[in-house]
């Protein structure tokens, strides 16, 4: 059913939670607070995304394959870099079936993301141009004209607009299915009418690497593993690694993985019972056995200590789609 709303999130991890299809697998905040808002609608055939965040931050992203994504940035520089490559002013990203990637914004910034049935993106698309319209192998960087893609942003900010400020309007069916039937022309234009920024070889066996870096970090997160053991398990050289991780995500991969397990034991203690649940059983189950140090670079990236946290109520997991 068409319908919309918004929300403002402080913990990544919730965050992530609300964003079960466009799925931001982590968000890692080098220092500071983290602060989003995130504004969803729904109509009959597509999913709109508007968020809002004001930390710089690395992320890694997993789409959901039945789902074709684009997206694109809505305000100016510092424009994020999506799997190793700077966004250029005027670029869109059409995601492949279950791309998985990293994405960098240096600065606040703000993302859209349409979603839409694949099916239902060729039917349009060969309704509208006579020619099938499906998410590429790999995800592309595309520059549509200006006044197309002035036009898609224009919609898409209405459709959240209206999200924010009266959903009930979208959740009426004609009034739904007539936004819907402009933004889907105004889309098919925009994915048909360009060609897609060449991207080399180094770019995609970076990409590569930089996925198989989490998948091997993903079982690790508990094991105290050293950057060569990653390397090992990567296939590839440290120096190759700390270059894909400085393109991929601005800082080392020890800062990285310091901050992944960091993350995890946050998530830990604020969701947990401060009457069964003890700081150092979990700081060791993610690999921290320096309880000393550990405590001192948790406070230094959360500015509270892990006491603290434990002690704070439990956040609301919070689900739009």
């Amino acid at each position: 059913m068409p319908g919309g709303g918004t929300r403002t999130f402080l913990e990544t991890d919730h965050y992530e939670a609300s964003l079960r299809e466009a799925q931001i697998e982590a968000v890692i905040i080098p220092r500071g607070q983290f602060r989003a808002r995130l504004t969803w609608a729904e109509l009959h055939h597509l999913q709109m995304l508007r968020c809002e965040e004001d930390s710089p931050r690395a992320a890694y992203v997993r789409l959901a394959p039945r789902l074709a994504f684009v997206a694109f940035p809505t305000n100016s520089a510092p424009l994020p870099v999506w799997r190793g490559v700077e966004l250029q002013a005027g670029d869109i990203v059409f995601h492949s079936r279950g791309e998985r990637l990293h994405q960098l914004a240096p600065g606040s910034f703000v993302w859209s993301v349409i979603a839409i049935d694949p099916a239902r993106l060729e039917h349009d698309g060969r309704a509208l141009t006579g020619k099938s319209v499906t998410p590429p192998l790999e995800g592309q960087l595309l520059r549509p004209s200006r006044r197309d893609l002035s036009r898609l942003r224009r919609l898409h900010a209405q459709v959240c607009r209206l999200a924010e400020t009266n959903s009930k309007m979208l959740s009426h069916p004609e009034v739904a299915r007539a936004i819907e039937q402009d933004l889907i022309h105004v889309l098919v234009t925009c994915l048909t009418t360009v060609g897609a920024r060449p991207d080399g070889f180094a770019a995609r066996h970076h990409a590569a690497i930089m996925v198989r870096f989490e998948e091997i970090l993903a079982g690790h997160l508990s094991q105290p593993s050293t950057i060569p053991e990653f390397c090992e398990l990567i296939g590839v050289s440290d120096r190759t690694l700390r270059s894909c991780c400085a393109e991929f995500l601005g800082m080392s991969p020890i800062r990285y993985v310091l901050l992944r397990r960091l993350r995890e034991v946050r998530s830990a203690l604020r969701d947990g019972d401060p009457d069964t649940v003890n700081v150092a059983e979990v700081a060791h189950r993610f690999g921290f056995a320096q309880l000393g140090r550990f405590a001192g670079t948790y406070r230094a990236i959360f500015d509270e200590t892990p006491a603290m946290t434990l002690q704070r109520s439990p956040g609301t997991r919070f689900t739009p789609f």
